[in-house]
């Protein structure tokens, strides 16, 4: 970016480019944005949204634009940059489109250079009439052409750029590939509750084990697979509940005799409020649950209690492992060695809980 005060021209194909390059550009040059006045000043909520976020100023489409881009000239010439896409809309199949004049006058009345910037990404990050979803954005900043530059240099300026940047998507991993189809297939919920209702009962790996697999190979499916677990780890809770108390014991792996004293100590004291301390202690859940059973906990109330301290645990497992997934987007060519080394912590932190309470 030049030191002064200049128009930068880019390609639009996405709602996101303001944000790219808002992000690409710094604060040094107070980026002003253009914005069309019959869409994003049409309602008191789109011009705050454009005003305060983007610094957006109206430019209208259907006569007085020009007069509208001549009121940013003193702007330029004091050192601020006016951000503007010649294209006048955004274009729906990638390819850049001609140039309208208005930015290009702009620049050689005000004096100042024109920085050409190629965008890509943005159109798969939020498509036209799309939706939001991840991918990798770039944003490259040419060379500044002087201020007697054409709309058509500017275009091939932009449109250069723009093929220099690239549109191959980041590397991915088979693996994370494959966990996300079957996170978003049909089974992908049945699995969450199952493998929940049996940790509840019986099996020795907890949900949350599962969360981390899945959720952050599909962050968008990690609130209904979390809320899937919680669901399959309170019907397993509630019928080891009941079948501890008509006298069935299930095998319970890696728990101890200590474990259960301890839960049995609790639930003397608070009853079904004793799970309260699971989230925290390391004590399997299928221990509560079982000696809940035992102790002739109402059903009820053992619900209810559960149903909070495990919420609270589950949901925020959830939304922890869907925000990393989303924070590690970029980096999803190594999901197989994120799911051996979680493994390998899971493990170890297991080893850990169950010699400390043995």
């Amino acid at each position: 970016m030049p030191h002064r005060g200049c128009v930068v021209v880019a390609n639009h194909s996405s709602h996101a480019d303001t944000a790219a390059l808002l992000a690409a550009l710094g604060a040094r040059h107070r980026p002003a944005i253009g914005a069309a006045a019959d869409y994003w000043f049409a309602s008191p909520w789109r011009r705050r949204v454009c005003r305060v976020l983007a610094a957006g100023f109206p430019v209208r489409r259907t006569g007085g634009g020009m007069d509208d881009l001549m009121s940013m000239a003193d702007g330029l010439r004091a050192g601020r940059a006016v951000v503007l896409f010649p294209e006048g809309t955004r274009a729906a199949d990638g390819a850049v489109g001609a140039f309208h004049r208005g930015a290009l006058v702009l620049a050689e009345r005000a004096g100042v250079p024109v920085v050409p910037v190629g965008i890509t990404g943005t159109d798969r990050l939020l498509p036209k009439h799309g939706r939001l979803r991840p991918s990798l954005v770039r944003v490259r900043i040419g060379e500044p052409l002087p201020p007697s530059a054409t709309p058509e240099d500017a275009r091939a300026a932009v449109a250069a750029l723009h093929a220099r940047t690239g549109t191959e998507p980041p590397r991915d991993s088979p693996v994370r590939r494959r966990v996300a189809a079957v996170a978003a297939s049909r089974w992908g919920l049945p699995l969450a509750v199952a493998w929940a209702c049996a940790e509840a009962l019986s099996w020795p790996l907890m949900p949350e084990l599962l969360l981390g697999i899945v959720c952050v190979a599909l962050p968008r499916a990690a609130p209904r697979l979390s809320l899937a677990a919680l669901a399959g780890s309170l019907a397993g809770g509630l019928l080891a509940l009941q079948l501890a108390n008509t006298g069935h014991q299930l095998p319970a792996p890696l728990t101890t005799d200590r474990m259960r004293v301890e839960v049995r100590h609790q639930l003397a004291a608070e009853s079904a409020s004793a799970v309260r301390h699971q989230p925290w202690n390391g004590i399997p859940f299928k221990v509560y649950a079982a000696e809940a059973g035992r102790a002739a906990v109402p059903a009820g109330d053992w619900l209810a209690e559960s149903a909070r301290a495990r919420g609270a645990r589950t949901l925020t497992v959830g939304a922890a492992f869907g925000t990393l997934g989303l924070l590690l987007h970029r980096f999803r060519l190594y999901y197989g060695v994120y799911v051996a080394l979680l493994g390998a912590g899971f493990a170890a932190g297991l080893s850990i809980i169950v010699v400390g309470w043995s």
